[in-house]
């Protein structure tokens, strides 16, 4: 009898501890990464010929980096690993891929999606300047390239990662000029009922703001981000803001990270089937999943992918979904193990809660947005432009709203503009947001190189 085929989609925390939890199994998991080596965004592996340590590059998360990146290459003779290879479709039990230049079919008999997330982001005018990053496109510059996005940096917006990345250019001696966190501080001792539900994980938020201050670097919490200006031939050199009193300020700066918390990746599982549901908590559209892990009839989602947990909960919930995969094709699994798992996640989905109650995202900045400022980015859609198309069209649903202004067709196919034009689309229209709906998912879900070869 041939053993079932299981593919694992990522190689981060949640990828590798799925993969990790099969292989030991007996199972022999195809992994697909789009990176050239395992450990996902957050945990991403320096160059072969980079020697900064464990501890430069990663910081507080530097012992956990370790593990993952160590106990991968302990099973890499028992998985087939295929980096550099981007999955961009999933139809009838088969994953599309583009692997090194060729396009490739890849049947399954159980798909595990460990996709993870990349940041929400909240429109600012002037943030379509060069010298703008997302907070996770400053991370890959840090750990990939070896360099800072800039002289004098600006980080701004709210969530952990905010805070962990804001640390990692400090401990890489790069200059940051301030950190500024639209959440409040109200915010955060709200939170921290639930917060307390992973006291080891709070105190290692409060270590990131601890080495945050001892390199002297200004925290303002409650801003209104007001401009990044700059010019189109020399890019950023200011950012303007609003302090919680009602005063503008002005910091000079070459670049600017932004991000506000995490959304999931799930354009793989709506394109393999899974419903969704919108949760009023984190105002997004999520994969609906049972106790099982299963968003469809053999497809599984794992990490922050399925729910925004961290790195540290996807790899509980990798191990979670590799058992609940493993009882499925029954083979004999531990149940107590499966137990302790699921109680353990439990405590991470409440801290997660407490997360997204401290780092609320920005709602009220929607209305104050400028009619200049853009949108989309790859389309340079203004938010005026998608007012006007979404009032004049009586286009109040996403997609038909997209239709009029090209809002979420570029590039990166509204991954990072679709939520917040959601919001101008709600606000404009005075419709509630579950009924603004999301952008449809379609393939390919990246951008294909145009030398892939059939």
């Amino acid at each position: 009898m041939n053993a079932p085929k299981v593919v694992v989609v990522g190689s981060g925390p949640a990828g590798t501890r799925c993969a990790e939890t099969l292989a030991l199994a007996g199972l022999r998991p195809i992994v697909i990464d789009e990176n050239s080596n395992n450990g996902g965004q957050i945990y991403r592996r320096q160059p072969e010929n980079f020697v900064r340590t464990y501890s430069q590059l990663y910081g507080s998360e530097s012992d956990k980096a370790a593990a993952v990146h160590s106990d991968f290459d302990s099973i890499r003779d028992k998985i087939d690993y295929r980096s550099d290879t981007l999955a961009w479709a999933v139809s009838e039990n088969t994953l599309f891929a583009a692997e090194r230049g060729r396009s490739v079919e890849i049947p399954f008999d159980a798909l595990v999606l460990c996709t993870g997330a990349s940041e929400r982001v909240m429109p600012t005018l002037g943030w379509n300047y060069a010298g703008n990053y997302s907070l996770g496109g400053a991370q890959i510059a840090l750990k990939s390239q070896g360099c800072a996005i800039g002289s004098n940096i600006v980080f701004m917006g709210t969530g952990p990662l905010l805070y962990l990345v804001a640390s990692q250019y400090i401990k890489a001696g790069a200059n940051v000029a301030a950190v500024l966190d639209t959440s409040t501080v109200w915010d955060s001792l709200a939170a921290l009922p639930k917060l307390l539900a992973m006291p080891s994980m709070l105190w290692t938020g409060l270590g990131l703001i601890k080495t945050i201050r001892a390199a002297r670097v200004p925290i303002v919490h409650g801003v209104q981000p007001l401009e990044i200006t700059g010019s189109g031939d020399a890019g950023v050199n200011a950012v303007t803001y609003r302090d919680k009193r009602g005063h503008a300020h002005t910091l000079e700066c070459d670049a600017v990270a932004l991000g506000y918390h995490l959304r999931s990746e799930t354009q793989l599982a709506d394109l393999a089937g899974c419903a969704f549901s919108f949760d009023r908590r984190s105002r997004q559209w999520i994969a609906d999943i049972d106790d099982k892990s299963r968003g469809a009839a053999n497809v599984y989602m794992a990490g922050d992918g399925a729910r925004i947990r961290g790195a540290d909960a996807a790899e509980v919930s990798g191990r979670l979904t590799a058992l609940t995969l493993l009882l499925d094709l029954g083979y004999a699994v531990d149940e107590k193990e499966i137990k302790r798992l699921r109680s353990l996640h439990a405590r991470y989905e409440r801290f997660a809660n407490g997360v997204t109650r401290a780092f609320p995202w920005p709602i009220e900045h929607v209305r104050n947005l400028p009619n200049d400022a853009i949108v989309c980015r790859c389309e340079a859609v203004s938010v005026g432009e998608l007012r006007d198309a979404s009032r004049g069209k009586q286009a109040d649903e996403i997609n038909r709203a997209k239709a009029f202004s090209r809002v979420g067709m570029g590039r990166c196919q509204g991954r990072f503009c679709g939520i917040a034009a959601a919001e101008i689309i709600a606000d404009a229209t005075q419709t509630p947001l579950a009924e603004v709906g999301r952008i449809r998912s379609q393939a390919p879900v990246r951008p294909l190189p145009i030398a892939v070869e059939q």
